[in-house]
C-alpha cells in the first residue's frame, strides 16, 4: 500500500503542450501547424507529428478490434426503436434549447465539432435529444455532452446513444439524474478511501475546507474527458468500460496524490483557492498515458474494498436506504409505492397538513381582592348577591363549578 500510494512523485520532465479541448477562432483559422490535425482529430494538437512515445501499430490495431467486437452485437429491436421513436421524434423544447447552447462547447478544437452544421455537432444533438426522449424523467445533464462527444468520435450516433444509455444506467446509475444522489454518495466514499490511503492529504483537505464536491463531480461526471490529455482519456475509458467504476476512484486518488502527495506541495497550498488550483494544475508530463496509467493500476483498491465502503456509507444515510448505489429519491419513492400496490391496496400518498396558528388570547387580569372578601367582590361585580349554598353542598362543589 505504501509503495502504491507513497509520497514519492514522478519527477516532472519537460512540459509538453496538451491536446486541449479549449481554444479560440484564431487557432482554427491560423497558419500551419494550427490547421493540422493530430491522430485523434484535434487541430493543432501536440500529437500531430509521430514520436517515439506513441504506442506501436499492432497495439493500436488490437485496441481497435476490441472496440469492434464490443459494438458488433447490438440488438435489432433497439435499432428500430431508436430510428422510429427517438431519432425522428421532435424533442422537448425545454431540453432542446439547453442542448443547443452546449453543442459548440464540446471539444471545439476537434475537426468533428468545429462546424455547427457538421456531422459532429448534429450527431451530438441527435444523441442528447434521444436520451431526453428515452428518459424524460431525467432529461438532460450538461456532463453528458463530453461523454457523448467522445463516444461519437468512435461510433455512429445510434451506437453512441446506446453506449451512453449503458453508462448512465449500468455503470453510473443515479449520476445524471435531477438530484445526483449517487455523485454525493461516491464523494463520501472517495473521502473515506482518501482517509485510509492518503491520511496526510485527507487531513490537509479537511484543514483548508476543500470538500470532494468542489472537484470530484467534474472528474467523475465527465469521466475525466476534460481533465486529462486525450490519449490518457482513452486509456482510462478502456479500463473503465472493462473494470467498472472503481477505475474512476483509482484515477481520482492518483490525481490527488500527484497534486498534494508531497509535503512541499501541501505547504505551498495554505488555503482553499491554492489547493483547488493545485488539483487543476498538475504538470501535463505527469499525466501522459505511459507515466500515468501504471500509477493508476498500482492503486490498491479492489471491487470488494469499494463495495464494502459503499455499504458503510449507505448505512449512515437516513432511511429509506437503497440496496445498490443511489438511483435517485424519486425512484426510491416509486418503488415503495409500487410495493404497496401488491396487496391490492391503493398506495397512500403522503400528505402534509399544516394547522393554522391559534389567535393569541388577551391576558387575563387578576381581580383586586386586597382588603376585600370574596363574597363582597361577587356582589359588586355581578349585581345582586348570590345565595350561598349550604355547608354540605359547598363541600362537594369543585372550584370549576364556581360562577364568576
Amino acid at each position: 500500500m505504501a509503495q502504491a500510494l507513497g509520497e514519492d512523485l514522478v519527477q516532472p520532465c519537460e512540459l509538453q503542450d496538451d491536446s486541449s479541448s479549449l481554444g479560440s477562432d484564431s487557432e482554427l483559422s491560423g497558419p500551419d501547424p494550427y490547421r493540422q490535425a493530430d491522430r485523434y482529430g484535434f487541430i493543432g494538437g501536440s500529437s500531430a507529428e509521430p514520436g517515439p512515445g506513441h504506442p506501436p501499430a499492432d497495439l493500436i490495431r488490437q485496441r481497435e478490434m476490441k472496440w469492434v467486437e464490443m459494438t458488433s452485437h447490438w440488438e435489432k429491436t433497439m435499432s428500430r426503436r431508436y430510428k422510429k421513436k427517438l431519432a425522428e421524434a421532435p424533442g422537448d423544447p425545454q431540453w432542446m434549447e439547453t442542448i443547443g447552447r452546449d453543442l459548440h462547447r464540446q471539444f471545439p478544437l476537434h475537426e468533428m465539432f468545429v462546424s455547427p452544421q457538421g456531422h459532429g455537432q448534429q450527431g451530438l444533438l441527435e444523441v442528447l435529444k434521444a436520451y431526453t426522449l428515452y428518459r424524460p424523467e431525467q432529461g438532460y445533464c450538461q456532463a453528458q455532452g463530453p461523454v457523448a462527444a467522445v463516444l461519437l468520435m468512435h461510433l455512429p450516433p445510434e451506437e453512441a446513444f446506446w453506449c451512453l444509455v449503458q453508462i448512465c444506467e449500468v455503470y453510473l446509475p443515479g449520476y445524471y439524474g435531477p438530484h445526483m444522489e449517487a455523485v454525493r454518495l461516491d464523494a463520501e466514499v472517495f473521502m473515506a478511501l482518501l482517509r485510509r490511503l492518503l491520511p496526510r492529504v485527507h487531513k490537509h483537505l479537511q484543514q483548508v475546507g476543500v470538500g470532494p464536491l468542489l472537484y470530484l463531480p467534474e472528474w467523475f461526471l465527465c469521466l475525466f474527458a476534460r481533465s486529462l490529455p486525450f490519449p490518457t482519456v482513452l486509456r482510462v475509458w478502456d479500463a473503465f468500460l472493462s473494470e467498472g467504476v472503481k477505475v474512476l476512484f483509482r484515477v481520482g486518488l492518483t490525481l490527488v496524490r500527484l497534486a498534494l502527495g508531497a509535503t512541499e506541495q501541501r505547504l505551498a497550498c495554505p488555503g482553499l483557492l491554492e489547493t483547488l488550483s493545485a488539483l487543476r494544475a498538475i504538470p501535463p508530463a505527469q499525466l501522459q498515458e505511459e507515466v500515468f496509467m501504471p500509477q493508476v493500476h498500482s492503486v490498491a483498491l479492489s471491487e470488494q474494498d469499494l463495495q464494502r465502503e459503499i455499504k458503510a456509507q449507505l448505512a449512515q444515510l437516513p432511511p429509506p436506504r437503497p440496496q445498490a448505489r443511489l438511483a435517485g429519491a424519486q425512484a426510491i419513492f416509486e418503488a415503495q409505492q409500487l410495493a404497496g400496490t401488491q396487496g391490492a391496496a391503493r398506495p397512500e400518498v403522503p400528505r402534509i397538513v399544516v394547522q393554522p396558528p391559534e389567535e393569541p388570547r388577551p391576558p387575563r387580569r387578576k381581580p383586586q381582592t386586597r382588603g376585600k372578601t370574596f363574597h363582597g367582590l361577587l356582589t359588586r361585580s355581578r349585581g345582586p348577591p348570590i345565595e350561598s349554598p349550604t355547608r354540605s353542598h359547598r363541600s362537594s362543589t369543585s372550584f370549576l363549578d364556581t360562577r364568576f
